[in-house]
């Protein structure tokens, strides 16, 4: 059993419960279920990829996200979608299938234009008041390694049906301080899977949200 490779997910996942992270992603007992929320955004993202990238119109149910779609792709620079990033432990570029890779991560669009990178994530939740900021890191600096002539990363979570941009920016001389962290945060997973720790943090979503009946917490029991 392994962590690797990892990802924003797999942290997320983590810090939510380290128990039904070990079910799912480690033991892999069960598989998360494709809600039709995960399916309107895997629908969106693919539109969206067709159109900057191909020229092909939005579906008229996604026609409202126009604006925000055509502003980016009229942006001037490189325009790359659904880029796939992979880093070795050692924080070298790689493909995503690798054998030796060991973080991964999917940009839905990275636009390079000389030195400057904008990475944009996009998210079809109805509000983006608990936006979290750290995909956007993690996109920055696998953006960095991969392409070692950008000095500066403007991030963007687009919440297409909010109509909301949350924006950071990255520059590459924070890098080192901004990966201490990341890898903190992964040795955390690295010392539970080692101790073979797992300890359930309950929370509102065991009740009805948690595939893992064996704990004493989920409410299905």
């Amino acid at each position: 059993m392994s962590i690797k490779p990892w990802s924003f997910s797999k942290i997320k996942a983590f810090e939510q419960c380290p128990k039904q992270f070990y079910h799912m992603k480690i033991a892999k007992e069960y598989k998360d279920k494709e809600t039709e929320a995960m399916l309107y955004g895997t629908l969106f993202h693919t539109a969206a990829e067709e159109y900057v990238r191909d020229d092909v119109p939005l579906p008229n149910k996604f026609a409202f996200a126009s604006k925000a779609l055509e502003n980016l792709k009229s942006r001037s620079g490189e325009k790359l979608c659904e880029y796939k990033l992979g880093l070795t432990e050692n924080l070298d570029p790689c493909g995503f299938f690798d054998s030796d890779v060991w973080f991964r991560g999917i940009a839905d669009l990275i636009i390079i234009d000389g030195t400057t990178a904008w990475v944009v994530d996009y998210k079809t939740g109805k509000s983006a008041r608990y936006a979290d900021k750290g995909q956007l890191e993690l996109m920055a600096l696998a953006t960095f390694k991969h392409f070692p002539k950008i000095k500066v990363v403007k991030g963007g979570l687009l919440f297409v049906v909010a109509k909301t941009l949350v924006k950071d920016s990255y520059d590459v001389s924070i890098a080192p301080i901004l990966w201490n962290k990341w890898l903190a945060d992964y040795a955390t997973m690295e010392k539970a899977l080692e101790t073979n720790t797992w300890n359930p943090r309950p929370s509102g979503l065991c009740h009805r949200h948690c595939a893992v009946l064996e704990c004493a917490h989920n409410g299905r029991n």
